[in-house]
């Protein structure tokens, strides 16, 4: 029988042991979390709608027109009208022609890589994709090439050397790195070399772009340059489950193909009527969205001025590069105690040796709660003598 518990063991020594909190109230900046008030600075709520009154209303008006679970799965009698209505506002919002909901971004890639790939064809993946799009790539049982994160022309060279059907695919904003793909490059070379081209916008949908709409409409690109965007809604939307919106012959397919959206049941269809009306929010957002750049600049500046290692990023996710996994879980552990959450973030989720502490930013912070926060990154700064410290 395998060794369970020198398995744990091993994980506590080399620092990858990973316990839980127990979060009391409401997601919001100052979080209650195992009985102690703290100032987060972890959450992926970037835009501060997962507490907004006006989503909450939407929640408490939905429940007695729709009842509280989904109760079957989509395709036998789960498919509720306000599933469909909310598609049809994200495909809209997308500025594509469907849509489909699924009930987590993890099940979105795993169900969508699947079903537009299988055995005999190729994947190409970045080589710091989120794990939802390997363990799709995996599951697809389709060969898998991974290229170098962002780098596109080696990724033209592995296409100009594959026959038959190729899809790539790649995060928009990468969640632990915070940097955005080169996607006008990556459209153009999937155009050139006959690639699908699958784009998961999980932590850019709602942040970038001109209302809110992602990193795709920040540079403009259609849906004829990226023909699959997934996104997920419980980041900057506030609430749950998830989406993928394009062509609408290939959501027709995946309905047909996708595993995870045939054969699981439907979300509470009330979720869907308050995700509406989070989009109304964030198509007006724009105030937010100002606010939020500015508490990354004004960080960003002040990161500098202490000379941490931050990593080229300009979203709300500022990663502090530590290295050593047992550094970052001391200054973790010392923010906590003067009452700041910033959690550290270790191997296998980041590659060894680049263990960090992975700040993010809500437009729900005030500039108070970032003076806060670099005051404390300063009081603790000597727990990084000797290694981690950034020109």
């Amino acid at each position: 029988m395998r060794d369970f518990t020198s398995e744990l063991q091993e994980r506590k020594q080399s620092g990858l042991y990973r316990t839980r909190r127990q979060i009391s109230g409401p997601q919001q900046p100052a979080l209650t979390s195992d009985g102690k008030r703290l100032l987060s600075f972890c959450s992926n709520d970037y835009l501060g709608l997962a507490n907004h009154p006006a989503n909450l209303e939407a929640l408490r008006r939905a429940i007695p027109e729709t009842g509280l679970g989904g109760a079957s799965s989509h395709l036998i009698c789960g498919h509720h009208e306000a599933h469909h209505r909310l598609e049809q506002r994200l495909a809209a919002f997308t500025r594509r022609s469907s849509a489909l909901f699924f009930s987590t971004g993890y099940m979105a890639n795993l169900g969508v890589i699947s079903a537009l790939a299988g055995r005999g064809d190729t994947v190409f993946s970045d080589q710091l994709n989120h794990a939802s799009i390997i363990d799709g790539c995996s599951l697809s049982r389709s060969r898998v090439c991974r290229y170098a994160h962002g780098d596109v022309t080696s990724l033209e060279g592995m296409l100009s050397q594959t026959a038959g059907h190729k899809l790539v695919v790649t995060d928009g904003v990468f969640s632990m790195d915070g940097d955005v793909a080169p996607l006008r490059d990556l459209a153009k070379v999937c155009r050139d070399h006959d690639a699908l081209l699958v784009v998961d916008d999980a932590h850019g949908f709602g942040v970038l772009g001109p209302q809110g709409r992602g990193s795709l409409a920040e540079l403009g690109l259609s849906e004829k340059d990226v023909p699959v965007l997934v996104g997920t809604l419980g980041k900057a939307v506030g609430t749950s489950g998830a989406f993928v919106s394009g062509p609408a012959e290939l959501m027709d397919y995946l309905v047909q193909k996708a595993r995870t959206y045939i054969y699981t049941t439907a979300m509470p269809p009330a979720l869907a009527v308050a995700t509406c009306a989070s989009l109304d929010l964030i198509e007006s957002a724009d105030g937010l969205r100002t606010h939020l750049r500015s508490l990354v600049e004004r960080f960003r500046e002040a990161a500098r001025t202490l000379g941490l290692a931050l990593m080229p990023s300009c979203t709300p996710i500022q990663p502090i590069l530590i290295g050593d996994n047992h550094s970052a879980l001391a200054l973790s552990q010392a923010l906590e105690e003067r009452g700041i959450l910033v959690t550290a973030i270790r191997p296998p989720t980041v590659p060894a040796g680049e263990a960090r502490l992975r700040v993010t930013f809500s437009a729900a912070h005030s500039h108070k709660d970032l003076d806060c926060l670099i005051e404390t990154l300063a009081d603790c700064r000597h727990l990084l003598a000797g290694g981690s410290v950034g020109p």
